[in-house]
């Protein structure tokens, strides 16, 4: 019997050997996903590759009893890829515009955990660093459903070299922020944004508060934490209140419950991801000038059509190097990587002057 037990440890030893070279094979193979995924500003997590390896590795397991805990090393497996990935991310520079605490500093932080974000002053400046190659990816707004376009980030798309690879929407939450032990009956004057004051209007008047207008949520936040008035407060995140040392005083004091802004992580590779057979939520974005003729451009909007593409989204933009001459953005459902897609591109291409594949994603 102890000869017997000496042997099954023996081949648990080799199978162990087997299990230690082929996750070493394992984790080389995510280094390499991870250098993919940073050229084109992708984020780390993919739920539903993860759900079709493990619901794929299940299917080869006979026992019922073995599968539920292989399912079980599987998932720890799939994290262990995780927390490698977000180590090698950890050298990705992320470019945003606005202040530790502000939306775009959320939605950066949340498409790239453990990157580094580097702040700059205005869209154009942190989407020329990507062009330059200072940053590997910058994440700016593009929409916001209360505000509609973001004007300037949509001019970028356009004029700028580029690419969308992931879109992340971020509910716009605000929150009355002030110093720790800070009582909000105390509160007099608010501080924020413009927007975020007229998003927290009802609010601001039932509480009889002057309202001070600031040019950064995330920046009036840092304004009442070195005041240290108790009477101060600011609108802002719940991740500004983290970063400046303040305290929720009452969460969620916007009017609106539905209002959100969508991000879009840009970088200088176009990801068309022709491997992944997962076609369910592909969205592509396109931009073009029509000729100035009649009907030009129902003529391209019937192509899309008979390509059998939904339509997401469509406005026009004004070119501001030709007077009364627009541009068109077209956000569309489904697979641009396809032989209907590279089909529809030849039959747009003689009608359009300018046509640009601004980027291809999944939605979140």
């Amino acid at each position: 019997m102890e000869n017997d037990l000496d042997a099954i440890r023996k081949e648990i030893d080799a199978v162990d050997a087997q299990m230690t070279d082929l996750f070493v094979r394992r984790m080389e193979q995510v280094r390499r996903i991870t250098e993919y995924k940073k050229s084109r500003g992708l984020c780390i997590s993919d739920p539903a590759r993860e759900e079709a390896v493990i619901h794929r590795g299940a299917s080869r397991v006979e026992d019922r009893d073995i599968r539920e805990y292989y399912v079980n090393f599987q998932k720890q497996v799939i994290r262990l890829s995780r927390d490698w990935q977000q180590r090698l991310m950890s050298g990705m520079k992320v470019a945003y515009c606005g202040v530790p605490g502000a939306f775009a500093y959320i939605a950066a932080r949340r498409m790239f955990p453990g990157a580094e974000l580097v702040s700059y002053p205005d869209f154009e400046a942190a989407y020329r660093s990507c062009e330059r190659g200072e940053s590997d990816a910058v994440v700016l707004p593009f929409e916001n459903s209360f505000a509609g376009e973001v004007s300037t980030v949509t001019d970028l798309m356009f004029s700028g070299t580029l690419y969308v690879n992931q879109v992340m929407e971020v509910e716009v939450e605000q929150n009355l922020l002030g110093l720790p032990g800070a009582d909000k009956s105390q509160v007099r004057k608010v501080y924020s944004h413009p927007q975020a004051l007229a998003q927290c209007a009802d609010f601001i008047q039932r509480n009889n508060l002057e309202a001070r207008e600031f040019s950064n949520t995330a920046l009036a936040a840092k304004r009442v934490a070195e005041k240290q008035d108790p009477t101060r407060a600011a609108i802002g995140t719940v991740e500004a209140a983290e970063i400046y040392g303040l305290e929720v005083l009452e969460p969620r004091i916007n009017t609106s419950r539905t209002n959100s802004t969508r991000f879009a992580a840009f970088s200088r590779v176009l990801n068309l991801d022709k491997v992944n057979k997962r076609k369910m939520g592909k969205r592509f974005i396109l931009m073009y000038t029509v000729r100035n003729e009649a009907g030009a451009l129902a003529q391209t909007l019937n192509i899309i059509g008979a390509h059998n593409y939904n339509m997401y989204n469509l406005h026009s933009r004004p070119m501001k190097e030709l007077l009364w001459n627009y541009y068109f953005f077209v956000e569309l459902d489904g697979d641009i990587a396809t032989e209907e897609g590279s089909s529809m591109l030849r039959e747009l291409g003689p009608l359009c002057d300018r046509l640009k594949l601004v980027g291809s994603f999944y939605t979140r």
